[in-house]
Parts: structure tokens; sequence; C-alpha cells
């Protein structure tokens, strides 16, 4: 089975000085970086169609940018990724399949969702930006399927955004990406923003829509305590590097290097005070 997301050698630096043109003109975001922040170094993974893999690490580890640079808020100083074989660039210049095929769920689902829009106005501001996958026929029985997707009731699409519970946000977000037939989520610290006994809902809800859906999930988390929950393999980044990549079972269970046994016993030690 061919892999359905590839990250190549990706490096992203932040703070170093363009230098050195091409065609005349500077191409600062391809060579800067020998005096900035390095914040991916070298970096490679792979997706396969309807899997999940987990990118895992600290604060500054590097595994956000990662996946900014995979739905295009970012761009690599060098390296590649591709869906499906074809180059994935900034999001403003993804032909209109592309920008629906990769969506993001974001970490706070307050603040990536306008307070003061209703629910059915937010799914239908996605319709709008991706007109190939709004419905053709009725709108308020394709929102209602929308939203009992994601475990809510129809009658919630009334209700504006800065009126729901964290939980219910985060489930609106993802249902907005739904609406849109993406084919890969990139869940950037999805639930590290809940409750606890709420995160276990939203992962269960990933799991089920991966299936219902046929997704495949990027799922990015500083917490290895979460990770058995969900995903297929792991991916372990330190310093902006990728130090450990397996099978979740592997990984979790039988840990090849120092940094990831220390995640491991540190998520031991935050399950046992809890």
């Amino acid at each position: 089975m061919s892999d359905l997301l590839v990250v190549s050698d990706l490096r992203v630096t932040f703070g170093g000085r363009p230098n050195g043109r091409a065609g005349g003109r500077t191409k600062s975001w391809a060579r800067r970086g020998r005096t900035g922040l390095v914040a991916v170094d070298g970096v490679s993974l792979r997706v396969a169609p309807e899997e999940t893999l987990a990118v895992v690490g600290e604060s500054g580890s590097g595994k956000t940018t990662v996946a900014r640079c995979v739905v295009g808020l970012q761009r690599p100083d060098s390296g590649s990724v591709t869906f499906e074989g074809r180059p994935l660039g900034p999001v403003g210049r993804r032909p209109p399949e592309l920008q629906r095929a990769v969506q993001m769920v974001f970490q706070d689902p307050r603040s990536s969702l306008n307070p003061r829009m209703t629910v059915a106005e937010l799914i239908g501001e996605a319709w709008r930006t991706h007109p190939a996958a709004a419905p053709a026929g009725d709108r308020p029985a394709a929102l209602r399927r929308v939203l009992a997707d994601v475990g809510l009731d129809g009658d919630v699409a009334a209700r504006r955004a800065g009126d729901l519970s964290g939980g219910q946000c985060q489930r609106v977000s993802i249902a907005r990406a739904l609406a849109v037939g993406p084919r890969l989520l990139v869940c950037d610290e999805a639930v590290s923003a809940l409750d606890v006994s709420v995160q276990a809902q939203i992962l269960r809800l990933l799991v089920d829509l991966r299936s219902s859906h046929r997704l495949a999930l990027l799922f990015i988390t500083h917490d290895l305590g979460v990770v058995h929950q969900i995903a297929d393999r792991v991916a372990v980044m330190r310093g902006g590097a990728l130090v450990e990549e397996g099978p979740a079972g592997q990984v979790l269970g039988a840990p090849r290097h120092e940094y990831t046994r220390t995640l491991l016993d540190a998520a031991l030690d935050l399950g046992a005070e809890a």
C-alpha cells in the first residue's frame, strides 16, 4: 500500500538571515538558518491511508512545526511534503482538492472558533471556502449529519461557539474539518486543553471517525499517556530531530531511546498521581 503522506528530510529554522539569490529573487525561506534556531532538523515521516501516526515530544521539540508544514502554514527551508505523491506547498497555493484533503484540528478549541458565530455559520464557512465539498441538496440535513458524526445534537447548530463547552467546541472543530471531506486530519495537541474525561471522549471519537470516514491521522502530542489509545505508530522528536520511530507497541513497550523512556516514565508518574 502506497503512503498517503510523506515528509522527507524536512528542515525549518527561525531567525536566520537570508543569504543567496536565485533568478534575481532572494530565497530567504530556502537558505536561511546557519545563524538561526533550528526548529526541525532533517525529519522524515510517513503516514499510510487510514493509519494514525502519533508524533510525540516535549515543548520545543519541533512536532508542531512539522504539523504546520504539512498543512501549509509553515514553509520549510528544505525537504519536501507530499500527499499521494503530489507536493504540498503553502496552503494558499495548493489545488482545491489538496486543500480539502488535509485538514487541521487545533489545540485550543475556543480560540480556533469565532465565538460570535453560530455552529451552522462555522460549518457553512467551511463549505463556502471549499464549494466543491458543499452539499448540493438539503443543507440543514447535511449539517445535522455532520454534527451527528461528532456526537452533537442538531439543535447545537443554532448556538454560538462562545456558549459551548470546551469539549463541544472541539467536536465542532472536528465537524468543520470533516465537512469538506478530508483524507488526513492533522490534530495538533487536540486534547491537551481539555479535562481528562473529555480527552478520553475526543480520543474515542477520533478513533471512530478514522474508521467510519476512512481517515488517516497525524496526531501531535506531548503526552505519551494518550498515545496508546489512538496510535498505530509513534515517532518521538527531541530538539528538532527524530530520535525514535516504530509501531506503537514496540515504542511504548520496549523503547530504544533513553528520551522515549524518560517520556514514558513521566506519563506513568502523572498517572500514579491522578
